[in-house]
This record gives structure tokens, sequence and C-alpha cells, in this order.
């Protein structure tokens, strides 16, 4: 996830990051926390505590709590689409944006901005990316490494994971 991928987002602001234990939500989490924002993780109640872990200040399970109590925010960083986009773009106040990577925006903000973020490779953001996870001021989120004798069972479909899946090519 690119910095810019969060647009004039400010100190003091709020982001609601859906899928904030996740590969993409959990690098947005912490990127947004570094900017200064308060920011409202969702998922399910089992990712709770590793949205917290990533920096939400606070989490939303959406399958057990009313995501319309999260009230106004400045920035939705959607990773879901459908139902949960078109509720989440209910929840943006005046000037705000909402940035999904789902494709094309389903809903709109009522007097906002809608993104449809394309990720595109550049060196020198992922270079810096690179160095601030080395210097530790940014967390990856790995949920599993697999050898590529087991890469067909670990991109297993039945198995829900909430982080990024290594395949070693060599031992």
């Amino acid at each position: 996830v690119r910095k810019d991928a969060l647009p004039r987002l400010q100190a003091g602001q709020s982001v609601l990051a859906h899928g904030a234990a996740g590969a993409v939500g959990s690098m947005v989490t912490q990127l947004a926390r570094e900017a200064g924002a308060y920011v409202i993780g969702t998922g399910r109640a089992a990712d709770r505590q590793k949205a917290l872990d990533f920096g939400a200040n606070e989490f939303v399970d959406l399958d057990n709590d009313a995501l319309e109590d999260v009230g106004n925010v400045d920035l939705v960083f959607d990773v879901i689409g459908g139902n949960i986009q078109k509720r989440s773009a209910g929840l943006i106040r005046a000037g705000g944006t909402l940035v999904t990577v789902v494709g094309p925006p389903d809903a709109r903000p009522a007097n906002g901005l809608a993104v449809d973020f394309v990720v595109e490779s550049d060196r020198a953001q992922l270079t810096e990316i690179v160095q601030r996870v080395r210097d530790g001021r940014l967390r990856t989120n790995i949920s599993n490494i697999s050898t590529l004798d087991d890469a067909v069972s670990a991109f297993n479909p039945t198995k829900r994971r909430s982080g990024k899946t290594i395949i070693r090519v060599r031992q």
C-alpha cells in the first residue's frame, strides 16, 4: 500500500480501515496511524486483537457490531466492496474520501470523493517501505510460509488466512 493511497490524510482525522488484520488493511492501519489519524479497524471477531496490534484505535466486528455506530469518518479504505462499501459510503463526512481496491466503486459518498485505487509498482516507494520494515516502523502481515512442494495446499481456498502467503522456492 503506497502512502499516497491515503489521500490528504492529516493528523486528527478518522479512518475506517476494512480488513484491518489482513495484508492490505494492516498496512493501511499502520500508515494512517503514522500520519496521526484515529483508526477504526474492521473485520471478523477473531481478527480483533490482530487489528489492534497493528495500530487500530478501535475495532468493529462486521458480523456482530453495527457498522453505522462508527459515526462519521474522513476516509474509508475498502478492501471488501458490495454492501459493506455502500454502508461505509454513508459514513463519510463532507469532503471525505472513499478509497477502494476492489474495482470501480459501487457507492459514492454524498459530499465526498470516491477513488478506485490501482496498485502500481514504484521502485522508490517500495524501497522506502522495505526500509521502514527493516527499521521496525512498519510490520508485514505474513500468515503462512510454505515450500514449493506444498504450494497448492498453501493456497487452499477453504483455509481462511488474514495475511499473505510466501512460497519458499529454495530450502
